[in-house]
């Protein structure tokens, strides 16, 4: 009996042919091909009798080549199995380049396997299959519709989820929330067929420092009353993307059995437009006590994160970090790859940057500029949801929910898409991880592993 052996892909960089040890054959059909390394080329090469051989990949220069370049490869591989050779960096980070390169949404339309890879020596195979499931869990529920994955859906992924991971968790549910003191959460979402809800996640000891993360869970957002247009609202199904990165995240954290204590809080809504939808002028309060004059009701995700970051900072928590597909203000500033960043921190945002870059999950810091919290002056309320004038929207935004937190030593907020518009290294076309390696990165550096 014979086994097939894996299809080598042999990565090079510009001007690395010669010194690559290749044979003569090899060598002399990457030269008649004009093969030198080039970002994301894949070449393949004959073997005996015409079949194929191995594929040569392109790294690209050093100054352009991405840490996910291998990602590039995963795409546009038939299936099959492989393996790596040559100067592909960090074994780890290859093989998750790869495997999230090879990603497929399958839930409707069925199509070929991915690619698979064999492990390169050296990897750590658990460190690869925590980060490939933390981006595959948010990238598979961020690309569900919300027809089929609306808050009550949700909320049984979430249990599912805690109870595979031995977490407890316990939800908030409808008018529950109004006497448990979350009243914009319960606004928001009110007009939903099916009810608000906040999840409540926790894992870890008790003694360890807290860190708890916040994600916006809006599973459609129609803009409210305030209706988004046809344009603005197709790829609104993503607005959970921060909800379910924040999950990724949770998930590479007790994958890894990180020394802290961990909380996850899910604020959860559609918000819809029926009649009882919260109205532009509304006067709303918060669990905080403040005042919300409502100025946009597409400004909702703020909202419920007010209340969530409210919950959070009553513990005084270590790090409270939140993600959230909150402002398009943010992807005009920064484009769609690149993450709004802001923190209370100038050093850990830093940090956060540093291992973003490494990780090629990278993040920017935008400032907390203190001058624009008049932007959102109220003249019957505390506080306005929605600057005035249409300038910073990203930093408005982020400011708007600093007002909700005072306790916490050190408070990350990530403006993200969860989307790529085109297909890049490690990330093809549609629903996409942010934030999760850059953030577990620095988890991890902070709060290593706990003693069994």
């Amino acid at each position: 009996m014979t086994t097939t052996q894996p299809i080598a892909i042999i990565c090079l960089a510009p001007g690395g042919l010669d010194g690559a040890g290749l044979d003569p054959t090899m060598l002399a059909w990457a030269q008649a091909n004009a093969f030198d390394g080039e970002r994301g080329r894949l070449l393949p090469v004959p073997g005996e009798n015409g079949a194929l051989g191995a594929y040569l990949f392109g790294l690209g220069e050093a100054g352009d080549r991405s840490p996910m370049v291998l990602g590039l490869a995963g795409a546009k591989l038939a299936p099959g199995d492989y393996r790596l050779a040559g100067a592909f960096g960090d074994p780890t980070l290859a093989a998750v380049a790869f495997r999230l390169g090879a990603y497929r949404f399958t839930r409707y339309k069925k199509g070929k396997p991915a690619p698979q890879l064999a492990l390169p020596e050296g990897a750590d195979p658990a460190e690869v299959e925590r980060l490939v499931e933390a981006a595959t869990l948010a990238r598979d529920w961020i690309n569900t519709p919300a027809n089929d994955f609306g808050p009550e859906e949700f909320e049984r992924q979430i249990r599912a989820f805690a109870q595979e991971r031995g977490m407890s968790v316990a939800a908030t549910v409808g008018e529950d929330l109004l006497a448990a003191g979350f009243p914009l959460i319960h606004a928001v979402g009110r007009a939903g067929h099916q009810p608000p809800r906040l999840l409540d996640l926790s894992w870890g000891n008790p003694s360890h420092p807290k860190v708890t993360l916040v994600g916006k869970g809006v599973t459609f957002d129609t803009g409210g009353l305030d209706i988004k247009n046809a344009a603005g609202m197709l790829l609104m199904k993503k607005d959970m993307g921060g909800a379910a990165n924040i999950l990724g995240l949770a998930h590479a954290i007790v994958s890894a059995k990180l020394g802290l204590r961990l909380r996850v809080l899910i604020p959860i809504v559609e918000n819809a437009i029926a009649s009882a939808a919260f109205r532009p002028g509304d006067v709303l309060p918060s669990r905080k006590g403040l005042t919300v004059e409502i100025g946009n009701t597409d400004a909702e995700g703020r909202l419920i994160l007010a209340d969530a970051l409210a919950l959070a900072d009553e513990e005084s928590p270590e790090l409270l970090l939140d993600m959230a597909t909150l402002t398009g203000a943010a992807r005009v500033a920064l484009g769609p790859e690149l993450p709004a960043l802001f923190s209370t921190d100038d050093a850990l945002a830093r940090e956060l940057m540093t291992a973003g870059l490494a990780l090629d999950d990278p993040l920017w810091q935008m400032p907390l500029w203190s001058p624009y919290d008049a932007m959102m002056n109220s003249k019957i309320a505390d506080v306005n949801n929605a600057g005035q004038g249409g300038f910073a929207g990203s930093i408005t935004a982020a400011l708007f929910m600093r007002r909700f937190v005072a306790n916490a030593r050190a408070w990350v907020h990530l403006d993200i898409m969860a989307w790529a518009p085109e297909a890049r290294a490690g990330r093809p076309f549609g629903a996409t991880d942010h934030g999760i390696r850059a953030v577990y990165g620095v988890l991890k550096a902070r709060y290593p592993r706990a003693a069994s």
